[in-house]
């Protein structure tokens, strides 16, 4: 389900940004979530260790939400979901190399070759996709492909930052006082782009989805999962997110898949598994 459901992200955040705009869609997202997620926080009481530990929170929020859903929301503008979601497949890459230079936990034998091996897969599908020169519709696919490099390493920086600085702080606290962060840190570029004609009902309710759905929804499930099953099990899901956002992709914008976005995401997924130690995890001898 949780993949499902981030899967679905991409579709939303590209049916949104089409009418509101990157920064407006990014801003929109984290305010719906956070208005979702704020209640929860109140009714499981815990609004008074979220005032103890609000300055890291907010700072943690523009860097796990605020920057990479802006990203993300440029991103698509100029690229398929299925492309910007095998590049988020190298979240727990960017993840494994800044926890080894940052926290020095540095990763031996397979988790080593998974990350060459990654990043590799990153480079094959970077160089079909990528170009700084405008195509026939006057898009720059380059820079998308940058932004959804730089999100994802933003998400590996948000990991490193909250085991160092937030440990022992409830998930929940951490989830809604994110996106509290990210509102208000995206609140002034969100009125000062805000698009000129009225967008349609089609773009409002992809933004309500994407904020509601992918984000408030989704964190409460993610971190369940996390109680379930533990924090490397739990990161699975990346697996099944590119599934699904290309499923969408193609069966409600007619995008294609070309065999050699199959192969390059095949090797990324091989990758990360690799450096996640998921293969040794879930192989029989276990």
């Amino acid at each position: 389900m949780l993949g499902a459901i981030w899967g679905a992200s991409f579709l939303f955040t590209r049916l949104g940004a089409a009418e509101f705009g990157a920064l407006p869609t990014a801003g929109l997202r984290v305010g719906i979530a956070a208005t979702f997620l704020l209640p929860l926080l109140l009714l499981r009481g815990q609004w008074q260790a979220l005032s103890t530990h609000w300055k890291k929170i907010f700072f943690l929020g523009m860097l796990n939400s605020g920057i990479p859903f802006a990203l993300y929301a440029y991103a698509l503008l100029s690229i398929s979901t299925g492309l910007s979601s095998l590049l988020n497949a190298t979240v727990p890459l960017f993840g494994a190399l800044v926890a080894w230079l940052w926290l020095k936990d540095r990763p031996h034998g397979m988790k080593i070759l998974g990350l060459l091996i990654g990043f590799v897969g990153v480079a094959m599908l970077a160089w079909g996709k990528a170009s700084f020169k405008p195509d026939a519709s006057g898009l720059v696919t380059g820079w998308a492909v940058l932004a959804c490099l730089g999100a994802c390493l933003c998400y590996g920086l948000s990991a490193s930052f909250t085991k160092r600085h937030l440990g022992g702080v409830p998930s929940l606290v951490i989830a809604t006082g994110s996106q509290l962060g990210a509102t208000l840190g995206l609140a002034l570029p969100t009125l000062w782009l805000w698009p000129s004609q009225p967008p349609s009902s089609t773009a409002w309710l992809a933004l309500l989805a994407v904020g509601v759905l992918c984000t408030g929804v989704a964190y409460v499930l993610f971190f369940r999962l996390v109680d379930k099953v533990g924090a490397a099990g739990s990161l699975t899901v990346t697996f099944l997110i590119p599934v699904f956002a290309v499923l969408y992709g193609v069966v409600f914008l007619g995008e294609s898949v070309t065999a050699w976005m199959l192969i390059c995401g095949t090797v990324i997924l091989l990758g990360t598994a690799l450096s996640m130690g998921l293969l040794k995890r879930f192989s029989p001898a276990q």
